[in-house]
């Protein structure tokens, strides 16, 4: 069966545009190492999990207005959090968070607190604690290192595998096109004013993986034609020939997964809201690197040290 095309055969020239799709590049880098930079620092908008924190999931018998139950909270802790809970298993439902306990016995403190003002404000209409939670400013400290961690090992993994596969400089390549994946949507996620949490790291790690998908394609597609194209020494019209190769495949996947998280982002409730949208602009920039920086990387390269890539 023959596939469907969003697009048919293409020739453009992707190769000769690299230098302005570099210095873009070059600036949404910039942007997430300054964002990064304030996550290291403790200075960026941090989620409990890794500043400290009291969370609160409660659910009320009867409808109450967000800013209802957030002018209650707002005397005792102007920096509380109130999210509704619209597509919860229970109506009704509220996340009650506030920020960086000094201890856990000052975090209790803080959960009676939250109760007393709950009983008082709304006392003719019962509530349930669904669940609440305490982590300490050392827990979320020791959390924010593992995250950093996790993202680092999984850019080398990215490398050892693009250079046993292909070459050493693919995986370099690679790697920066991965690494601007998640500095890009980590910028402009922090930017927009949204938490650095477990949620938001989990989707960088997704998007990583999913962005290395897309370049893996075009790297096969360039070491078949580089068979053809090499004794001509024409190393980077095989590569433009292979993104226009599967440039409808990577847009037919690319709009597929957007829907798909597009969909999670608007109807998939407040929980989900970090995770769905850093998903969306990373399916966005991923499609933009996985063309305009993995393999033009490659190619400067190549300009500059020529070395075989394997085929």
């Amino acid at each position: 069966m023959k596939m469907f095309r969003i697009i048919g055969d293409t020739n453009i020239d992707f190769i000769g545009v690299r230098k302005i799709a570099f210095i873009v590049s070059a600036l949404l880098m910039i942007l997430g190492i300054v964002m990064l930079v304030t996550v290291w620092s403790g200075k960026a908008n941090l989620g409990i999990d890794f500043a400290g924190g009291v969370m609160m999931y409660v659910a009320f018998d009867k409808p109450v207005q967000t800013e209802s139950l957030r002018s209650a909270m707002g005397a005792e802790f102007p920096d509380a959090q109130i999210t509704e809970l619209k597509h919860f298993e229970k109506p009704n439902a509220f996340i009650i968070k506030t920020k960086r306990p000094e201890s856990e016995n000052e975090g209790q403190a803080r959960i009676n607190k939250i109760k007393e003002i709950l009983t008082t404000n709304f006392a003719d209409n019962k509530y349930e604690i669904i669940s609440e939670h305490i982590i300490g400013p050392a827990v979320g400290a020791t959390l924010r290192k593992d995250a950093q961690k996790a993202v680092l090992l999984s850019l080398l993994g990215i490398i050892i595998y693009i250079w046993i596969r292909f070459d050493f400089r693919s995986g370099i390549a690679a790697t920066i096109a991965t690494f601007h994946d998640v500095l890009a949507v980590l910028g402009i996620m922090l930017l927009l004013g949204y938490e650095f949490d477990l949620l938001l790291v989990t989707a960088l790690l997704t998007l990583a993986g999913y962005s290395l998908t897309d370049t893996v394609v075009v790297y096969d597609r360039i070491r078949e034609n580089l068979k053809k194209w090499r004794t001509k020494g024409e190393f980077a019209n095989a590569v433009n020939r292979s993104i226009n190769e599967v440039l409808s495949r990577t847009i037919n996947t690319s709009m597929s997964t957007l829907l798909v998280v597009l969909t999670l982002f608007l109807f998939g409730g407040e929980v989900l809201k970090t995770f769905s949208l850093a998903l969306v602009l990373g399916v966005i920039v991923g499609t933009y690197s996985s063309i305009f920086v993995a393999s033009p990387i490659v190619v400067e390269w190549e300009a500059h040290s020529p070395k075989r890539f394997k085929t």
